[in-house]
């Protein structure tokens, strides 16, 4: 797999090494895990089409959804060694590579919404940590959102009894290991891709995701109970390959700059309405029925959870975790 990704670096070491009045357009690939119809899908082809026309056609974005290109554990791999130029990873993504900063957004009921979300990634700390992806050979450009993510397996899950011994499918992020740990659940590192034969099949029981996941993989259609506990936030990072977006025109980077900025408002404009019409149409289905915790319940969660404040505190920083509490109106947890 090496080997593809440096050939395929080397293709696109000679594309950028091309004189600017090439005739050719210059190509970016973005690619995906998710379905094209998610908020991050919707927001690539978005990005694709304002790009060009900013560009006139001198830029041409190839969206490659599903996995078609890459797999979660290869797609960062590829980035940095520019067989790919573009990507919109989750923030769990960059813990295993160094950048553990980012799995702070992992911690259970840190964020109660949104507009806090936006004090965070809008804000200083957001700027800040955009920066640590250079000397990994990345560009940070924008935030996307997908939204707060719901669990789901094949019992019901109120309380933290509830999920004692079952196993759950989780993203790589320490964070996620410890959050299902303190469940009493055995969490399993797995590709997105991977998600839905797994929990079909068993080999996993439970697992963690926004609505628009949920439905554009099916996942409702295995899963027999669906608990709607908003624990939990899902977002990307957009990020370019730092070398391709350095040696770009100065005048074609800033007329894609303009052009993330509009996808990044088109992208997270929509996210809260498409996880509200995928959970619609869960409901409509009637394949998994959904549980609405009481406010015993969520109490009984948080204080479960709560240890891993501490406990992470390790690993993404105490500073970090205060800071993003405070800038959020104080715990949340």
């Amino acid at each position: 797999m090496r080997k593809l990704f440096m050939a395929a670096a080397a293709v696109a070491a000679l594309a950028i090494a091309a004189p600017a009045e090439a005739q050719s357009p210059i190509v970016i690939k973005f690619s995906h895990v998710v379905a094209p119809n998610t908020p991050k899908g919707k927001g690539a082809e978005k990005f694709k089409e304002l790009a060009e026309k900013a560009t006139n056609g001198k830029v041409k974005v190839e969206v490659y959804p599903n996995s078609t290109l890459y797999k979660d554990k290869e797609e960062l791999e590829a980035l940095q060694l520019g067989a790919v130029q573009m990507l919109a990873p989750s923030n769990s993504k960059f813990g295993p590579m160094g950048i553990k900063d980012f799995e702070v957004f992992d911690l259970p009921f840190l964020l109660p919404d949104l507009a806090s979300l936006r004090k965070v990634t809008e804000g200083p700390i957001g700027k800040r940590m955009l920066k640590l992806m250079e000397p990994k050979g990345m560009i940070g450009l924008a935030y996307w959102d997908n939204g707060f993510k719901q669990m789901s397996a094949n019992k019901p899950l109120r309380v933290p009894a509830d999920y004692k011994g079952l196993k759950f499918r989780i993203q790589s992020s320490k964070v996620l290991e410890a959050q299902f740990r303190a469940l009493g659940a055995i969490p399993q590192v797995m590709a997105f891709s991977e998600v839905y034969q797994a929990l079909q099949t068993g080999v996993v029981d439970g697992q963690e995701n926004t609505p628009s996941n949920m439905y554009t993989q099916k996942m409702h259609e295995v899963q027999k109970y669906t608990t709607l506990s908003n624990h939990g936030y899902i977002g990307y990072v957009v990020v370019v390959n730092k070398k391709f977006w350095d040696g770009l025109p100065a005048d074609i980077r800033g007329q894609l700059e303009k052009a993330m900025k509009e996808a990044t408002d088109y992208t997270n404009h929509i996210s809260a309405q498409e996880n509200a019409d995928a959970l619609a149409e869960m409901k409509k289905s009637g394949k998994t029925e959904f549980i609405t915790l009481k406010k015993e319940e969520v109490a009984e969660m948080k204080k479960a959870l709560n240890p891993l404040y501490d406990d992470m505190a390790k690993r993404v920083g105490k500073k970090l975790i205060d800071e993003v509490v405070a800038t959020v109106g104080g715990a949340t947890h």
